[in-house]
């Protein structure tokens, strides 16, 4: 698999590009603005014209075409610019959590293969020795800095079969592993988001979480670009001052995991700002209580909540609930979009009737055509032309998916099966619960003892979440003991790394 090539076709036809996505707004709308950062703000031609100069910069630095250029920074304007560059000039992006430091940090940047780092100069030290850095931005000779010295970038351009990115996996079970993504595959995502999730050009999202997963940036900020809407990048969900965009009229669109809504929600200014502009409300990377969900929409009723599926190697977005579908379904990620299959399968891959559990398996051209470097791991992933997700999940006869929990995180409990999420909402009923997470601990009399680790809001003691646990769930499936922590870990998407739970309080 090549990642990119310098050999022009001769019929000049090459399908469709990440870049050419910016590039076609740029000429439908050349005027408008597309994006806004701290206190730059690009029209969509002067978008377009900076990275096709960026694109010369990166050519220039002696990269070929296929070569794998690290992205390590926060969000930014230039972040932005910087991958799209990267697609232009056929060269394969590697996002990387600006939050890794040492081996987890020289773990991607090495197995990737990057020839090149764009990194922040704050965090660039981090990097490993040896690693060839170029600034992307606050330095006199960053990325950003070089534009105006730069002429655009007129060389080979990519086919849609190369590579763009390698998305590496939020790694909550094993190792971050590559999945190779193509043009094709994310430009097709892309057109599955703009249907799924109403994007509009009069839309005005805000994009505040990490620019390096593939939510934020693939799911909302490029095909924000394909619809032409006017884009504002934040560099962190700062509560403040969302609610200061909102009021201004500068905001009605937002994406957050689960734990960023439950932050909001929980905010002082929450309940007395006017957030009546806030049309869109997009959740994701984790499943959302039910609860919360139901508190978010008391306070909001007149807010379009979307609950977003799926993982990296399918772009990353696979399932939509829209507002329309929420009502007797709060649990469901609910359906395939556009270019999406999906049916739910047993242990031998063979597909079960609606109402069964069994894992989520998916064929689109959204997938990715593989892991980078990791062909056993590739093997087992992708099953007579379907993808294993890892998900355990159930399909209805409408075509709704409820995800019930990973195929991973079920907790054998006495021999009897508990799905981990069945618990958690329960326990999310409680007031004082803030954060809740259910794992199996190993136990001697019941293999593994459903076990909840919860951050309290208010005062709660262990007995009191069993009982309340046990009123609505049968008694095997309610948590044995209850573990008290300040905060639960995550990974920077905002999943609970319930691995890190086991082995803490499996040896403690």
């Amino acid at each position: 698999m090549t990642g990119g090539h310098d050999s022009a076709t001769t019929t000049g036809v090459r399908g469709s590009t990440v870049d050419g996505i910016l590039r076609r707004s740029a000429r439908r709308t050349p005027a408008r603005t597309a994006l806004r950062y701290g206190d730059r703000a690009w029209t969509y031609a002067e978008l377009d014209d900076a990275v096709s100069r960026a694109a010369g910069v990166l050519r220039g630095t002696g990269l070929a075409g296929g070569d794998r250029v690290g992205a390590y920074a926060h969000n930014s304007d230039a972040y932005l610019i910087g991958f799209l560059a990267c697609a232009r000039a056929g060269l394969v992006h590697v996002p990387v959590n600006q939050n890794l430091t040492g081996d987890d940090l020289a773990y991607i940047v090495r197995q990737s293969g990057s020839a090149l780092v764009l990194a922040d100069p704050d965090i660039a030290a981090r990097l490993p020795e040896g690693v060839t850095v170029l600034p992307l931005r606050d330095s006199d000779d960053s990325l950003l800095a070089r534009l105006a010295t730069t002429g655009p970038y007129d060389g080979p351009e990519p086919d849609s079969e190369d590579l763009a990115q390698l998305l590496y996996t939020s790694g909550t079970t094993a190792l971050p592993k590559g999945a190779m993504m193509t043009h094709r595959a994310l430009v097709h995502e892309y057109m599955s988001a703009v249907h799924a999730l109403d994007l509009r050009e009069s839309d005005r999202p805000l994009h505040s979480l990490p620019l390096y997963h593939s939510a934020q940036m693939h799911v909302f900020l490029l095909p924000y670009l394909a619809v032409g809407a006017e884009n504002t990048i934040l560099d962190a969900p700062d509560a403040a001052r969302i609610f200061d965009l909102v009021e201004a009229g500068r905001a009605d669109s937002l994406f957050a995991p689960p734990t960023v809504w439950i932050g909001l929600s929980h905010h002082a200014e929450f309940a007395t700002r006017d957030l009546s502009a806030l049309r869109k409300a997009y959740y994701g990377a984790s499943i959302m209580p039910v609860p919360v969900l139901e508190r978010l929409r008391s306070r909001l009723p007149g807010l379009a909540f979307y609950n977003c599926f799926g993982q990296s190697e399918i772009g990353p977005l696979a399932t939509v609930l829209g507002p329309e579908e929420h009502e007797g379904r709060m649990d469901s990620c609910g359906r395939p979009v556009l270019f999406v299959e999906a049916k739910v399968v047993d242990e031998a891959g063979k597909e079960v009737p609606d109402g069964t559990q069994g894992e989520v398996v998916y064929r689109s051209p959204q997938l990715c055509v593989g892991y980078w470097d990791k062909p056993e791991e590739t093997a087992e992933a992708f099953r007579d032309g379907w993808f294993r997700s890892g998900d355990l999940a159930v399909r209805d006869a409408e075509g709704y998916f409820t995800v019930v929990d990973r195929v991973k995180d079920v907790i054998n409990s006495g021999g009897v099966l508990v799905a981990s999420r069945q618990v958690e909402d329960a326990l999310y009923t409680h007031p004082a619960v803030a954060e809740a997470a259910v794992i199996g601990l190993p136990d001697e009399r019941w293999i593994e003892a459903v076990t909840a680790v919860v951050v309290r809001g208010e005062d709660v003691t262990e007995a009191e979440l069993i009982a309340h646990a046990r009123e609505q769930l049968a008694h095997f499936k309610a948590p044995k003991r209850v573990l008290f922590v300040d905060a639960l870990p995550r990974n920077a998407s905002g999943k609970i790394l319930k691995r890190e739970l086991r082995d803490r309080f499996s040896t403690g």
